[in-house]
């Protein structure tokens, strides 16, 4: 260990074990430390950037031993655009990381009787998974380190100076940490075809044409984002975000993206002003096509528009749901309550098997959808409520509707408020299926609810492979 100008570098520091949230662990002194751009099994030199009593954090600057676990990652984007953190560990390791890190969750937070933790259910297609993906235009370029010092070595075998210049546009993600400068993408491994030919002709296209790309801390330019939606129906959406209406050159480029890409079935565009790029504000406007995509999950269709919430791997959707309608235990005689039901897909997803399905999202515009949704499937039992849960599930609710006979809830991140906690305690449910992208805000949860009910049954399911995030599906049953 040495400390130079508050800066402490451990060396020579074995990884043992992966902790929350993607990092790392290891051990040092009898502190423990977690760890960024480490795998287990590694042997590494560590920059810490908090140091407390008890724990501290870091990353590693030098990897003086590779693990035995870690394989080749398949995209030369690896570590630097800081999506996929995963890719250097096999796909059978990453399962049996997110299955640990579930059981810690649920034992250390949820300190419930637990029955047997079911294998994780791995995704049958590690990549090309995702039916949605967003892209960014910018005037900024991040030039990654390996680059940086090639420019600098140049730079001082030159003897004169050296101006690192970037493209008049680039296209790709964030880099990490970063609001204003972008990984220029080549190839991302994430969706089918012709999303990359797509961007990489777009970019290419507006830079021969010199028209402006977003600039997000000038907040001016004209090209700003593009967000592809391709279902395994075949239907493909792309909507072109612009900074500003130039109608001609609007035009110029959509019929140009027409052309070459008759696979586009929804073509749009939206014109954003604002600060930020969220669009859940603006209005895309259709300029070729029906203006939204059917996905399928089993039998089931579903519509999704521009704006529309919906899963994101839609093969593994329908593991999840599949997973939550067995743990709903239906058998044709039960209502069903689908909390935080977005769109309604959960509920739609297990309705052959319900007597009634009543979803309840404070998100006015996604009931919209879900509403559309059942009449797309021609369901009459079927029935979608905006507004908070605590205010409309109350003694008039339940005598219109009927008490739930199962209740499936499937909360943010952030997990269920305290007050829907209390709200579920005082409904009683004789069964609670309770579906998490966040296991520790779901054992928080798990633990209040044990106040009336055991759990069941535990099911974890990988969404994302290559990445840290994990689904957790849990049974409920209210004690006798």
């Amino acid at each position: 260990m040495r400390n130079k100008k508050k800066s402490i570098v451990l060396q020579d520091v074995l990884v043992e074990d992966y902790a929350a949230e993607g990092k790392s662990l290891a051990r040092v002194d009898g502190k423990v430390v977690f760890i960024e751009k480490a795998v287990p099994g590694d042997v590494v030199d560590i920059q810490l950037s908090k140091n407390k009593k008890d724990w501290a954090e870091g990353h590693a600057i030098r990897i003086k031993k590779y693990s035995a676990d870690r394989v080749e990652p398949f995209c030369e984007h690896f570590g630097i655009c800081g999506g996929c953190q995963w890719q250097m560990l096999p796909y059978q390791k990453q399962l049996h990381y997110k299955h640990k890190q579930v059981t810690d969750n649920l034992q250390r937070i949820g300190k419930l009787p637990l029955p047997e933790i079911q294998p994780i259910a791995g995704c049958e297609e590690t990549r090309y998974y995702r039916n949605k993906l967003e892209y960014t235009f910018s005037t900024k370029r991040f030039i990654p380190q390996s680059e940086f010092e090639a420019l600098k070595k140049i730079q001082a075998e030159s003897g004169q100076g050296f101006e690192f210049t970037e493209k008049t546009g680039v296209a790709g993600f964030h880099a990490k940490g970063m609001f204003d400068k972008l990984v220029e993408i080549n190839t991302c491994h994430l969706q089918h075809e012709p999303t990359n030919l797509i961007r990489n002709a777009i970019a290419a296209y507006a830079r021969q044409k010199k028209w402006s790309f977003y600039d997000i801390r000038q907040h001016e330019g004209w090209l700003r984002t593009m967000q592809v939606r391709l279902a395994t129906t075949g239907e493909l959406m792309v909507n072109i975000v612009f900074g500003f209406e130039n109608a001609d050159n609007r035009k110029e480029l959509l019929d140009y993206l027409l052309r070459e890409f008759p696979q586009i079935t929804t073509l749009l565009y939206t014109i954003n002003t604002k600060k930020n790029d969220s669009l859940y504000d603006q209005e895309p406007i259709v300029y070729h096509g029906k203006g939204y995509i059917i996905e399928t999950l089993e039998d089931f269709r579903f519509k999704i528009s521009p704006k529309s919430f919906f899963q994101t791997n839609s093969r593994q959707a329908e593991e999840l749901y599949r997973i939550t309608r067995d743990f709903a235990e239906l058998n044709g005689s039960q209502t069903v309550y689908d909390l935080y039901c977005g769109t309604g897909s959960i509920g739609i997803f297990v309705s052959k098997l319900a007597k009634q399905i009543i979803g309840v999202e404070v998100v006015a515009e996604a009931i919209e959808d879900a509403k559309e949704n059942a009449e797309l499937n021609g369901l009459q039992h079927a029935s979608f409520y905006a507004g908070d849960v605590i205010d409309i599930c109350d003694d008039a609710f339940f005598a219109k509707h009927g008490r739930p006979d199962v209740i499936i809830t499937d909360p943010p991140r952030a997990g269920m408020h305290e007050k829907l906690v209390q709200k579920l305690l005082e409904i009683a449910a004789p069964v609670v299926v309770y579906v998490s992208c966040n296991p520790a805000t779901q054992a928080r949860d798990l633990n209040l609810l044990g106040e009336k009910y055991t759990v069941e049954k535990i099911q974890p399911v990988d969404m994302f492979p290559h990445t840290l995030h994990i689904e957790n599906v849990v049974q409920l049953k209210l004690k006798a």
